[in-house]
C-alpha cells in the first residue's frame, strides 16, 4: 500500500497545535510563577504598603523624627485577644527601635496563628524596615496562655530623598492574625520572638 503524502494543510495544523500547546504550558508556568513574583515585587517596591526585610540598622540616622502607630486585628475564626503594648513611638528616621503586641489564646485547645501585615500610607512601605518580628513565624499558644511579641524596625533615611513623602509624618504598622492552616510542632515558649507572661 501506498501511504498518502501529507498535505501542507496538514503540516500547518501540526504546527498550530504544537504551538497552542506550547502557549498552554507557558501560561500554567507563569500562573504558578505569578504568587511568587507578585510577593518579590512587593517586597521590592514596597507596594500596597508591603514592608521591607533588614538585617541591620544603618550606620546613620537623619535628623528627621516619624511617628509609628501601632494597629492589631484578629481574623473572626481565631478566638485570640491581640493588641499592641504601645500605641505609639516617636521615633529619629535611620534609628533601630522596638515595640511590643501582646497575644492571649481565650480558647481551650492549642491554636497556631500566622500574622499579616502593612503599613499605611502605602508608599512609606518601600521604607520601613523590619530586621526581626514575630510574623516571620508562626505563633502556637496554649489555652489561657499570653505572651508579648516583639518587632524591631527602623525608617529607612532615603524617605527624605522622596520628595512624594515631605508631608508624612505618621506611619501606621498593622498586623492581623489568622489561624494557620498547618499548626506548628514548635511551642510558642520555644521562639525567639515570643516573651511569655507571668500571669501569676
Amino acid at each position: 500500500m501506498q501511504r498518502t503524502p501529507s498535505t501542507p494543510d496538514t503540516g500547518k495544523n501540526r504546527k498550530v497545535a504544537l504551538v497552542s500547546a506550547a502557549v498552554v504550558v507557558g501560561m500554567v508556568g507563569l500562573a504558578y510563577a505569578s504568587v511568587p513574583l507578585y510577593r518579590l515585587f512587593c517586597q521590592v517596591t514596597g507596594f500596597g504598603g508591603t514592608t521591607q526585610r533588614a538585617e541591620a540598622a544603618p550606620e546613620k540616622t537623619v535628623d528627621r523624627r516619624m511617628t509609628i502607630l501601632f494597629d492589631a486585628n484578629t481574623a473572626p475564626s481565631l478566638p485570640w485577644t491581640f493588641e499592641p503594648v504601645q500605641r505609639s513611638l516617636e521615633v529619629k528616621v535611620g534609628e533601630e527601635n522596638f515595640a511590643y503586641y501582646r497575644a492571649t489564646n481565650n480558647s481551650d485547645h492549642v491554636i497556631t496563628g500566622s500574622a499579616v501585615f502593612n503599613v499605611t500610607p502605602d508608599t512609606t512601605g518601600a521604607y520601613f524596615n523590619k530586621i526581626e518580628c514575630f510574623c516571620f513565624t508562626q505563633q502556637t499558644l496554649k489555652p489561657g496562655q499570653s505572651i508579648e511579641l516583639p518587632v524591631s524596625f527602623f525608617v529607612d533615611p532615603a524617605i527624605v530623598d522622596d520628595r512624594g513623602l515631605d508631608q508624612i509624618n505618621t506611619i501606621t504598622l498593622s498586623y492581623t492574625f489568622y489561624p494557620s492552616d498547618e499548626p506548628s510542632n514548635v511551642s510558642s515558649t520555644e521562639k525567639k520572638t515570643s516573651t511569655d507572661i507571668n500571669l501569676n
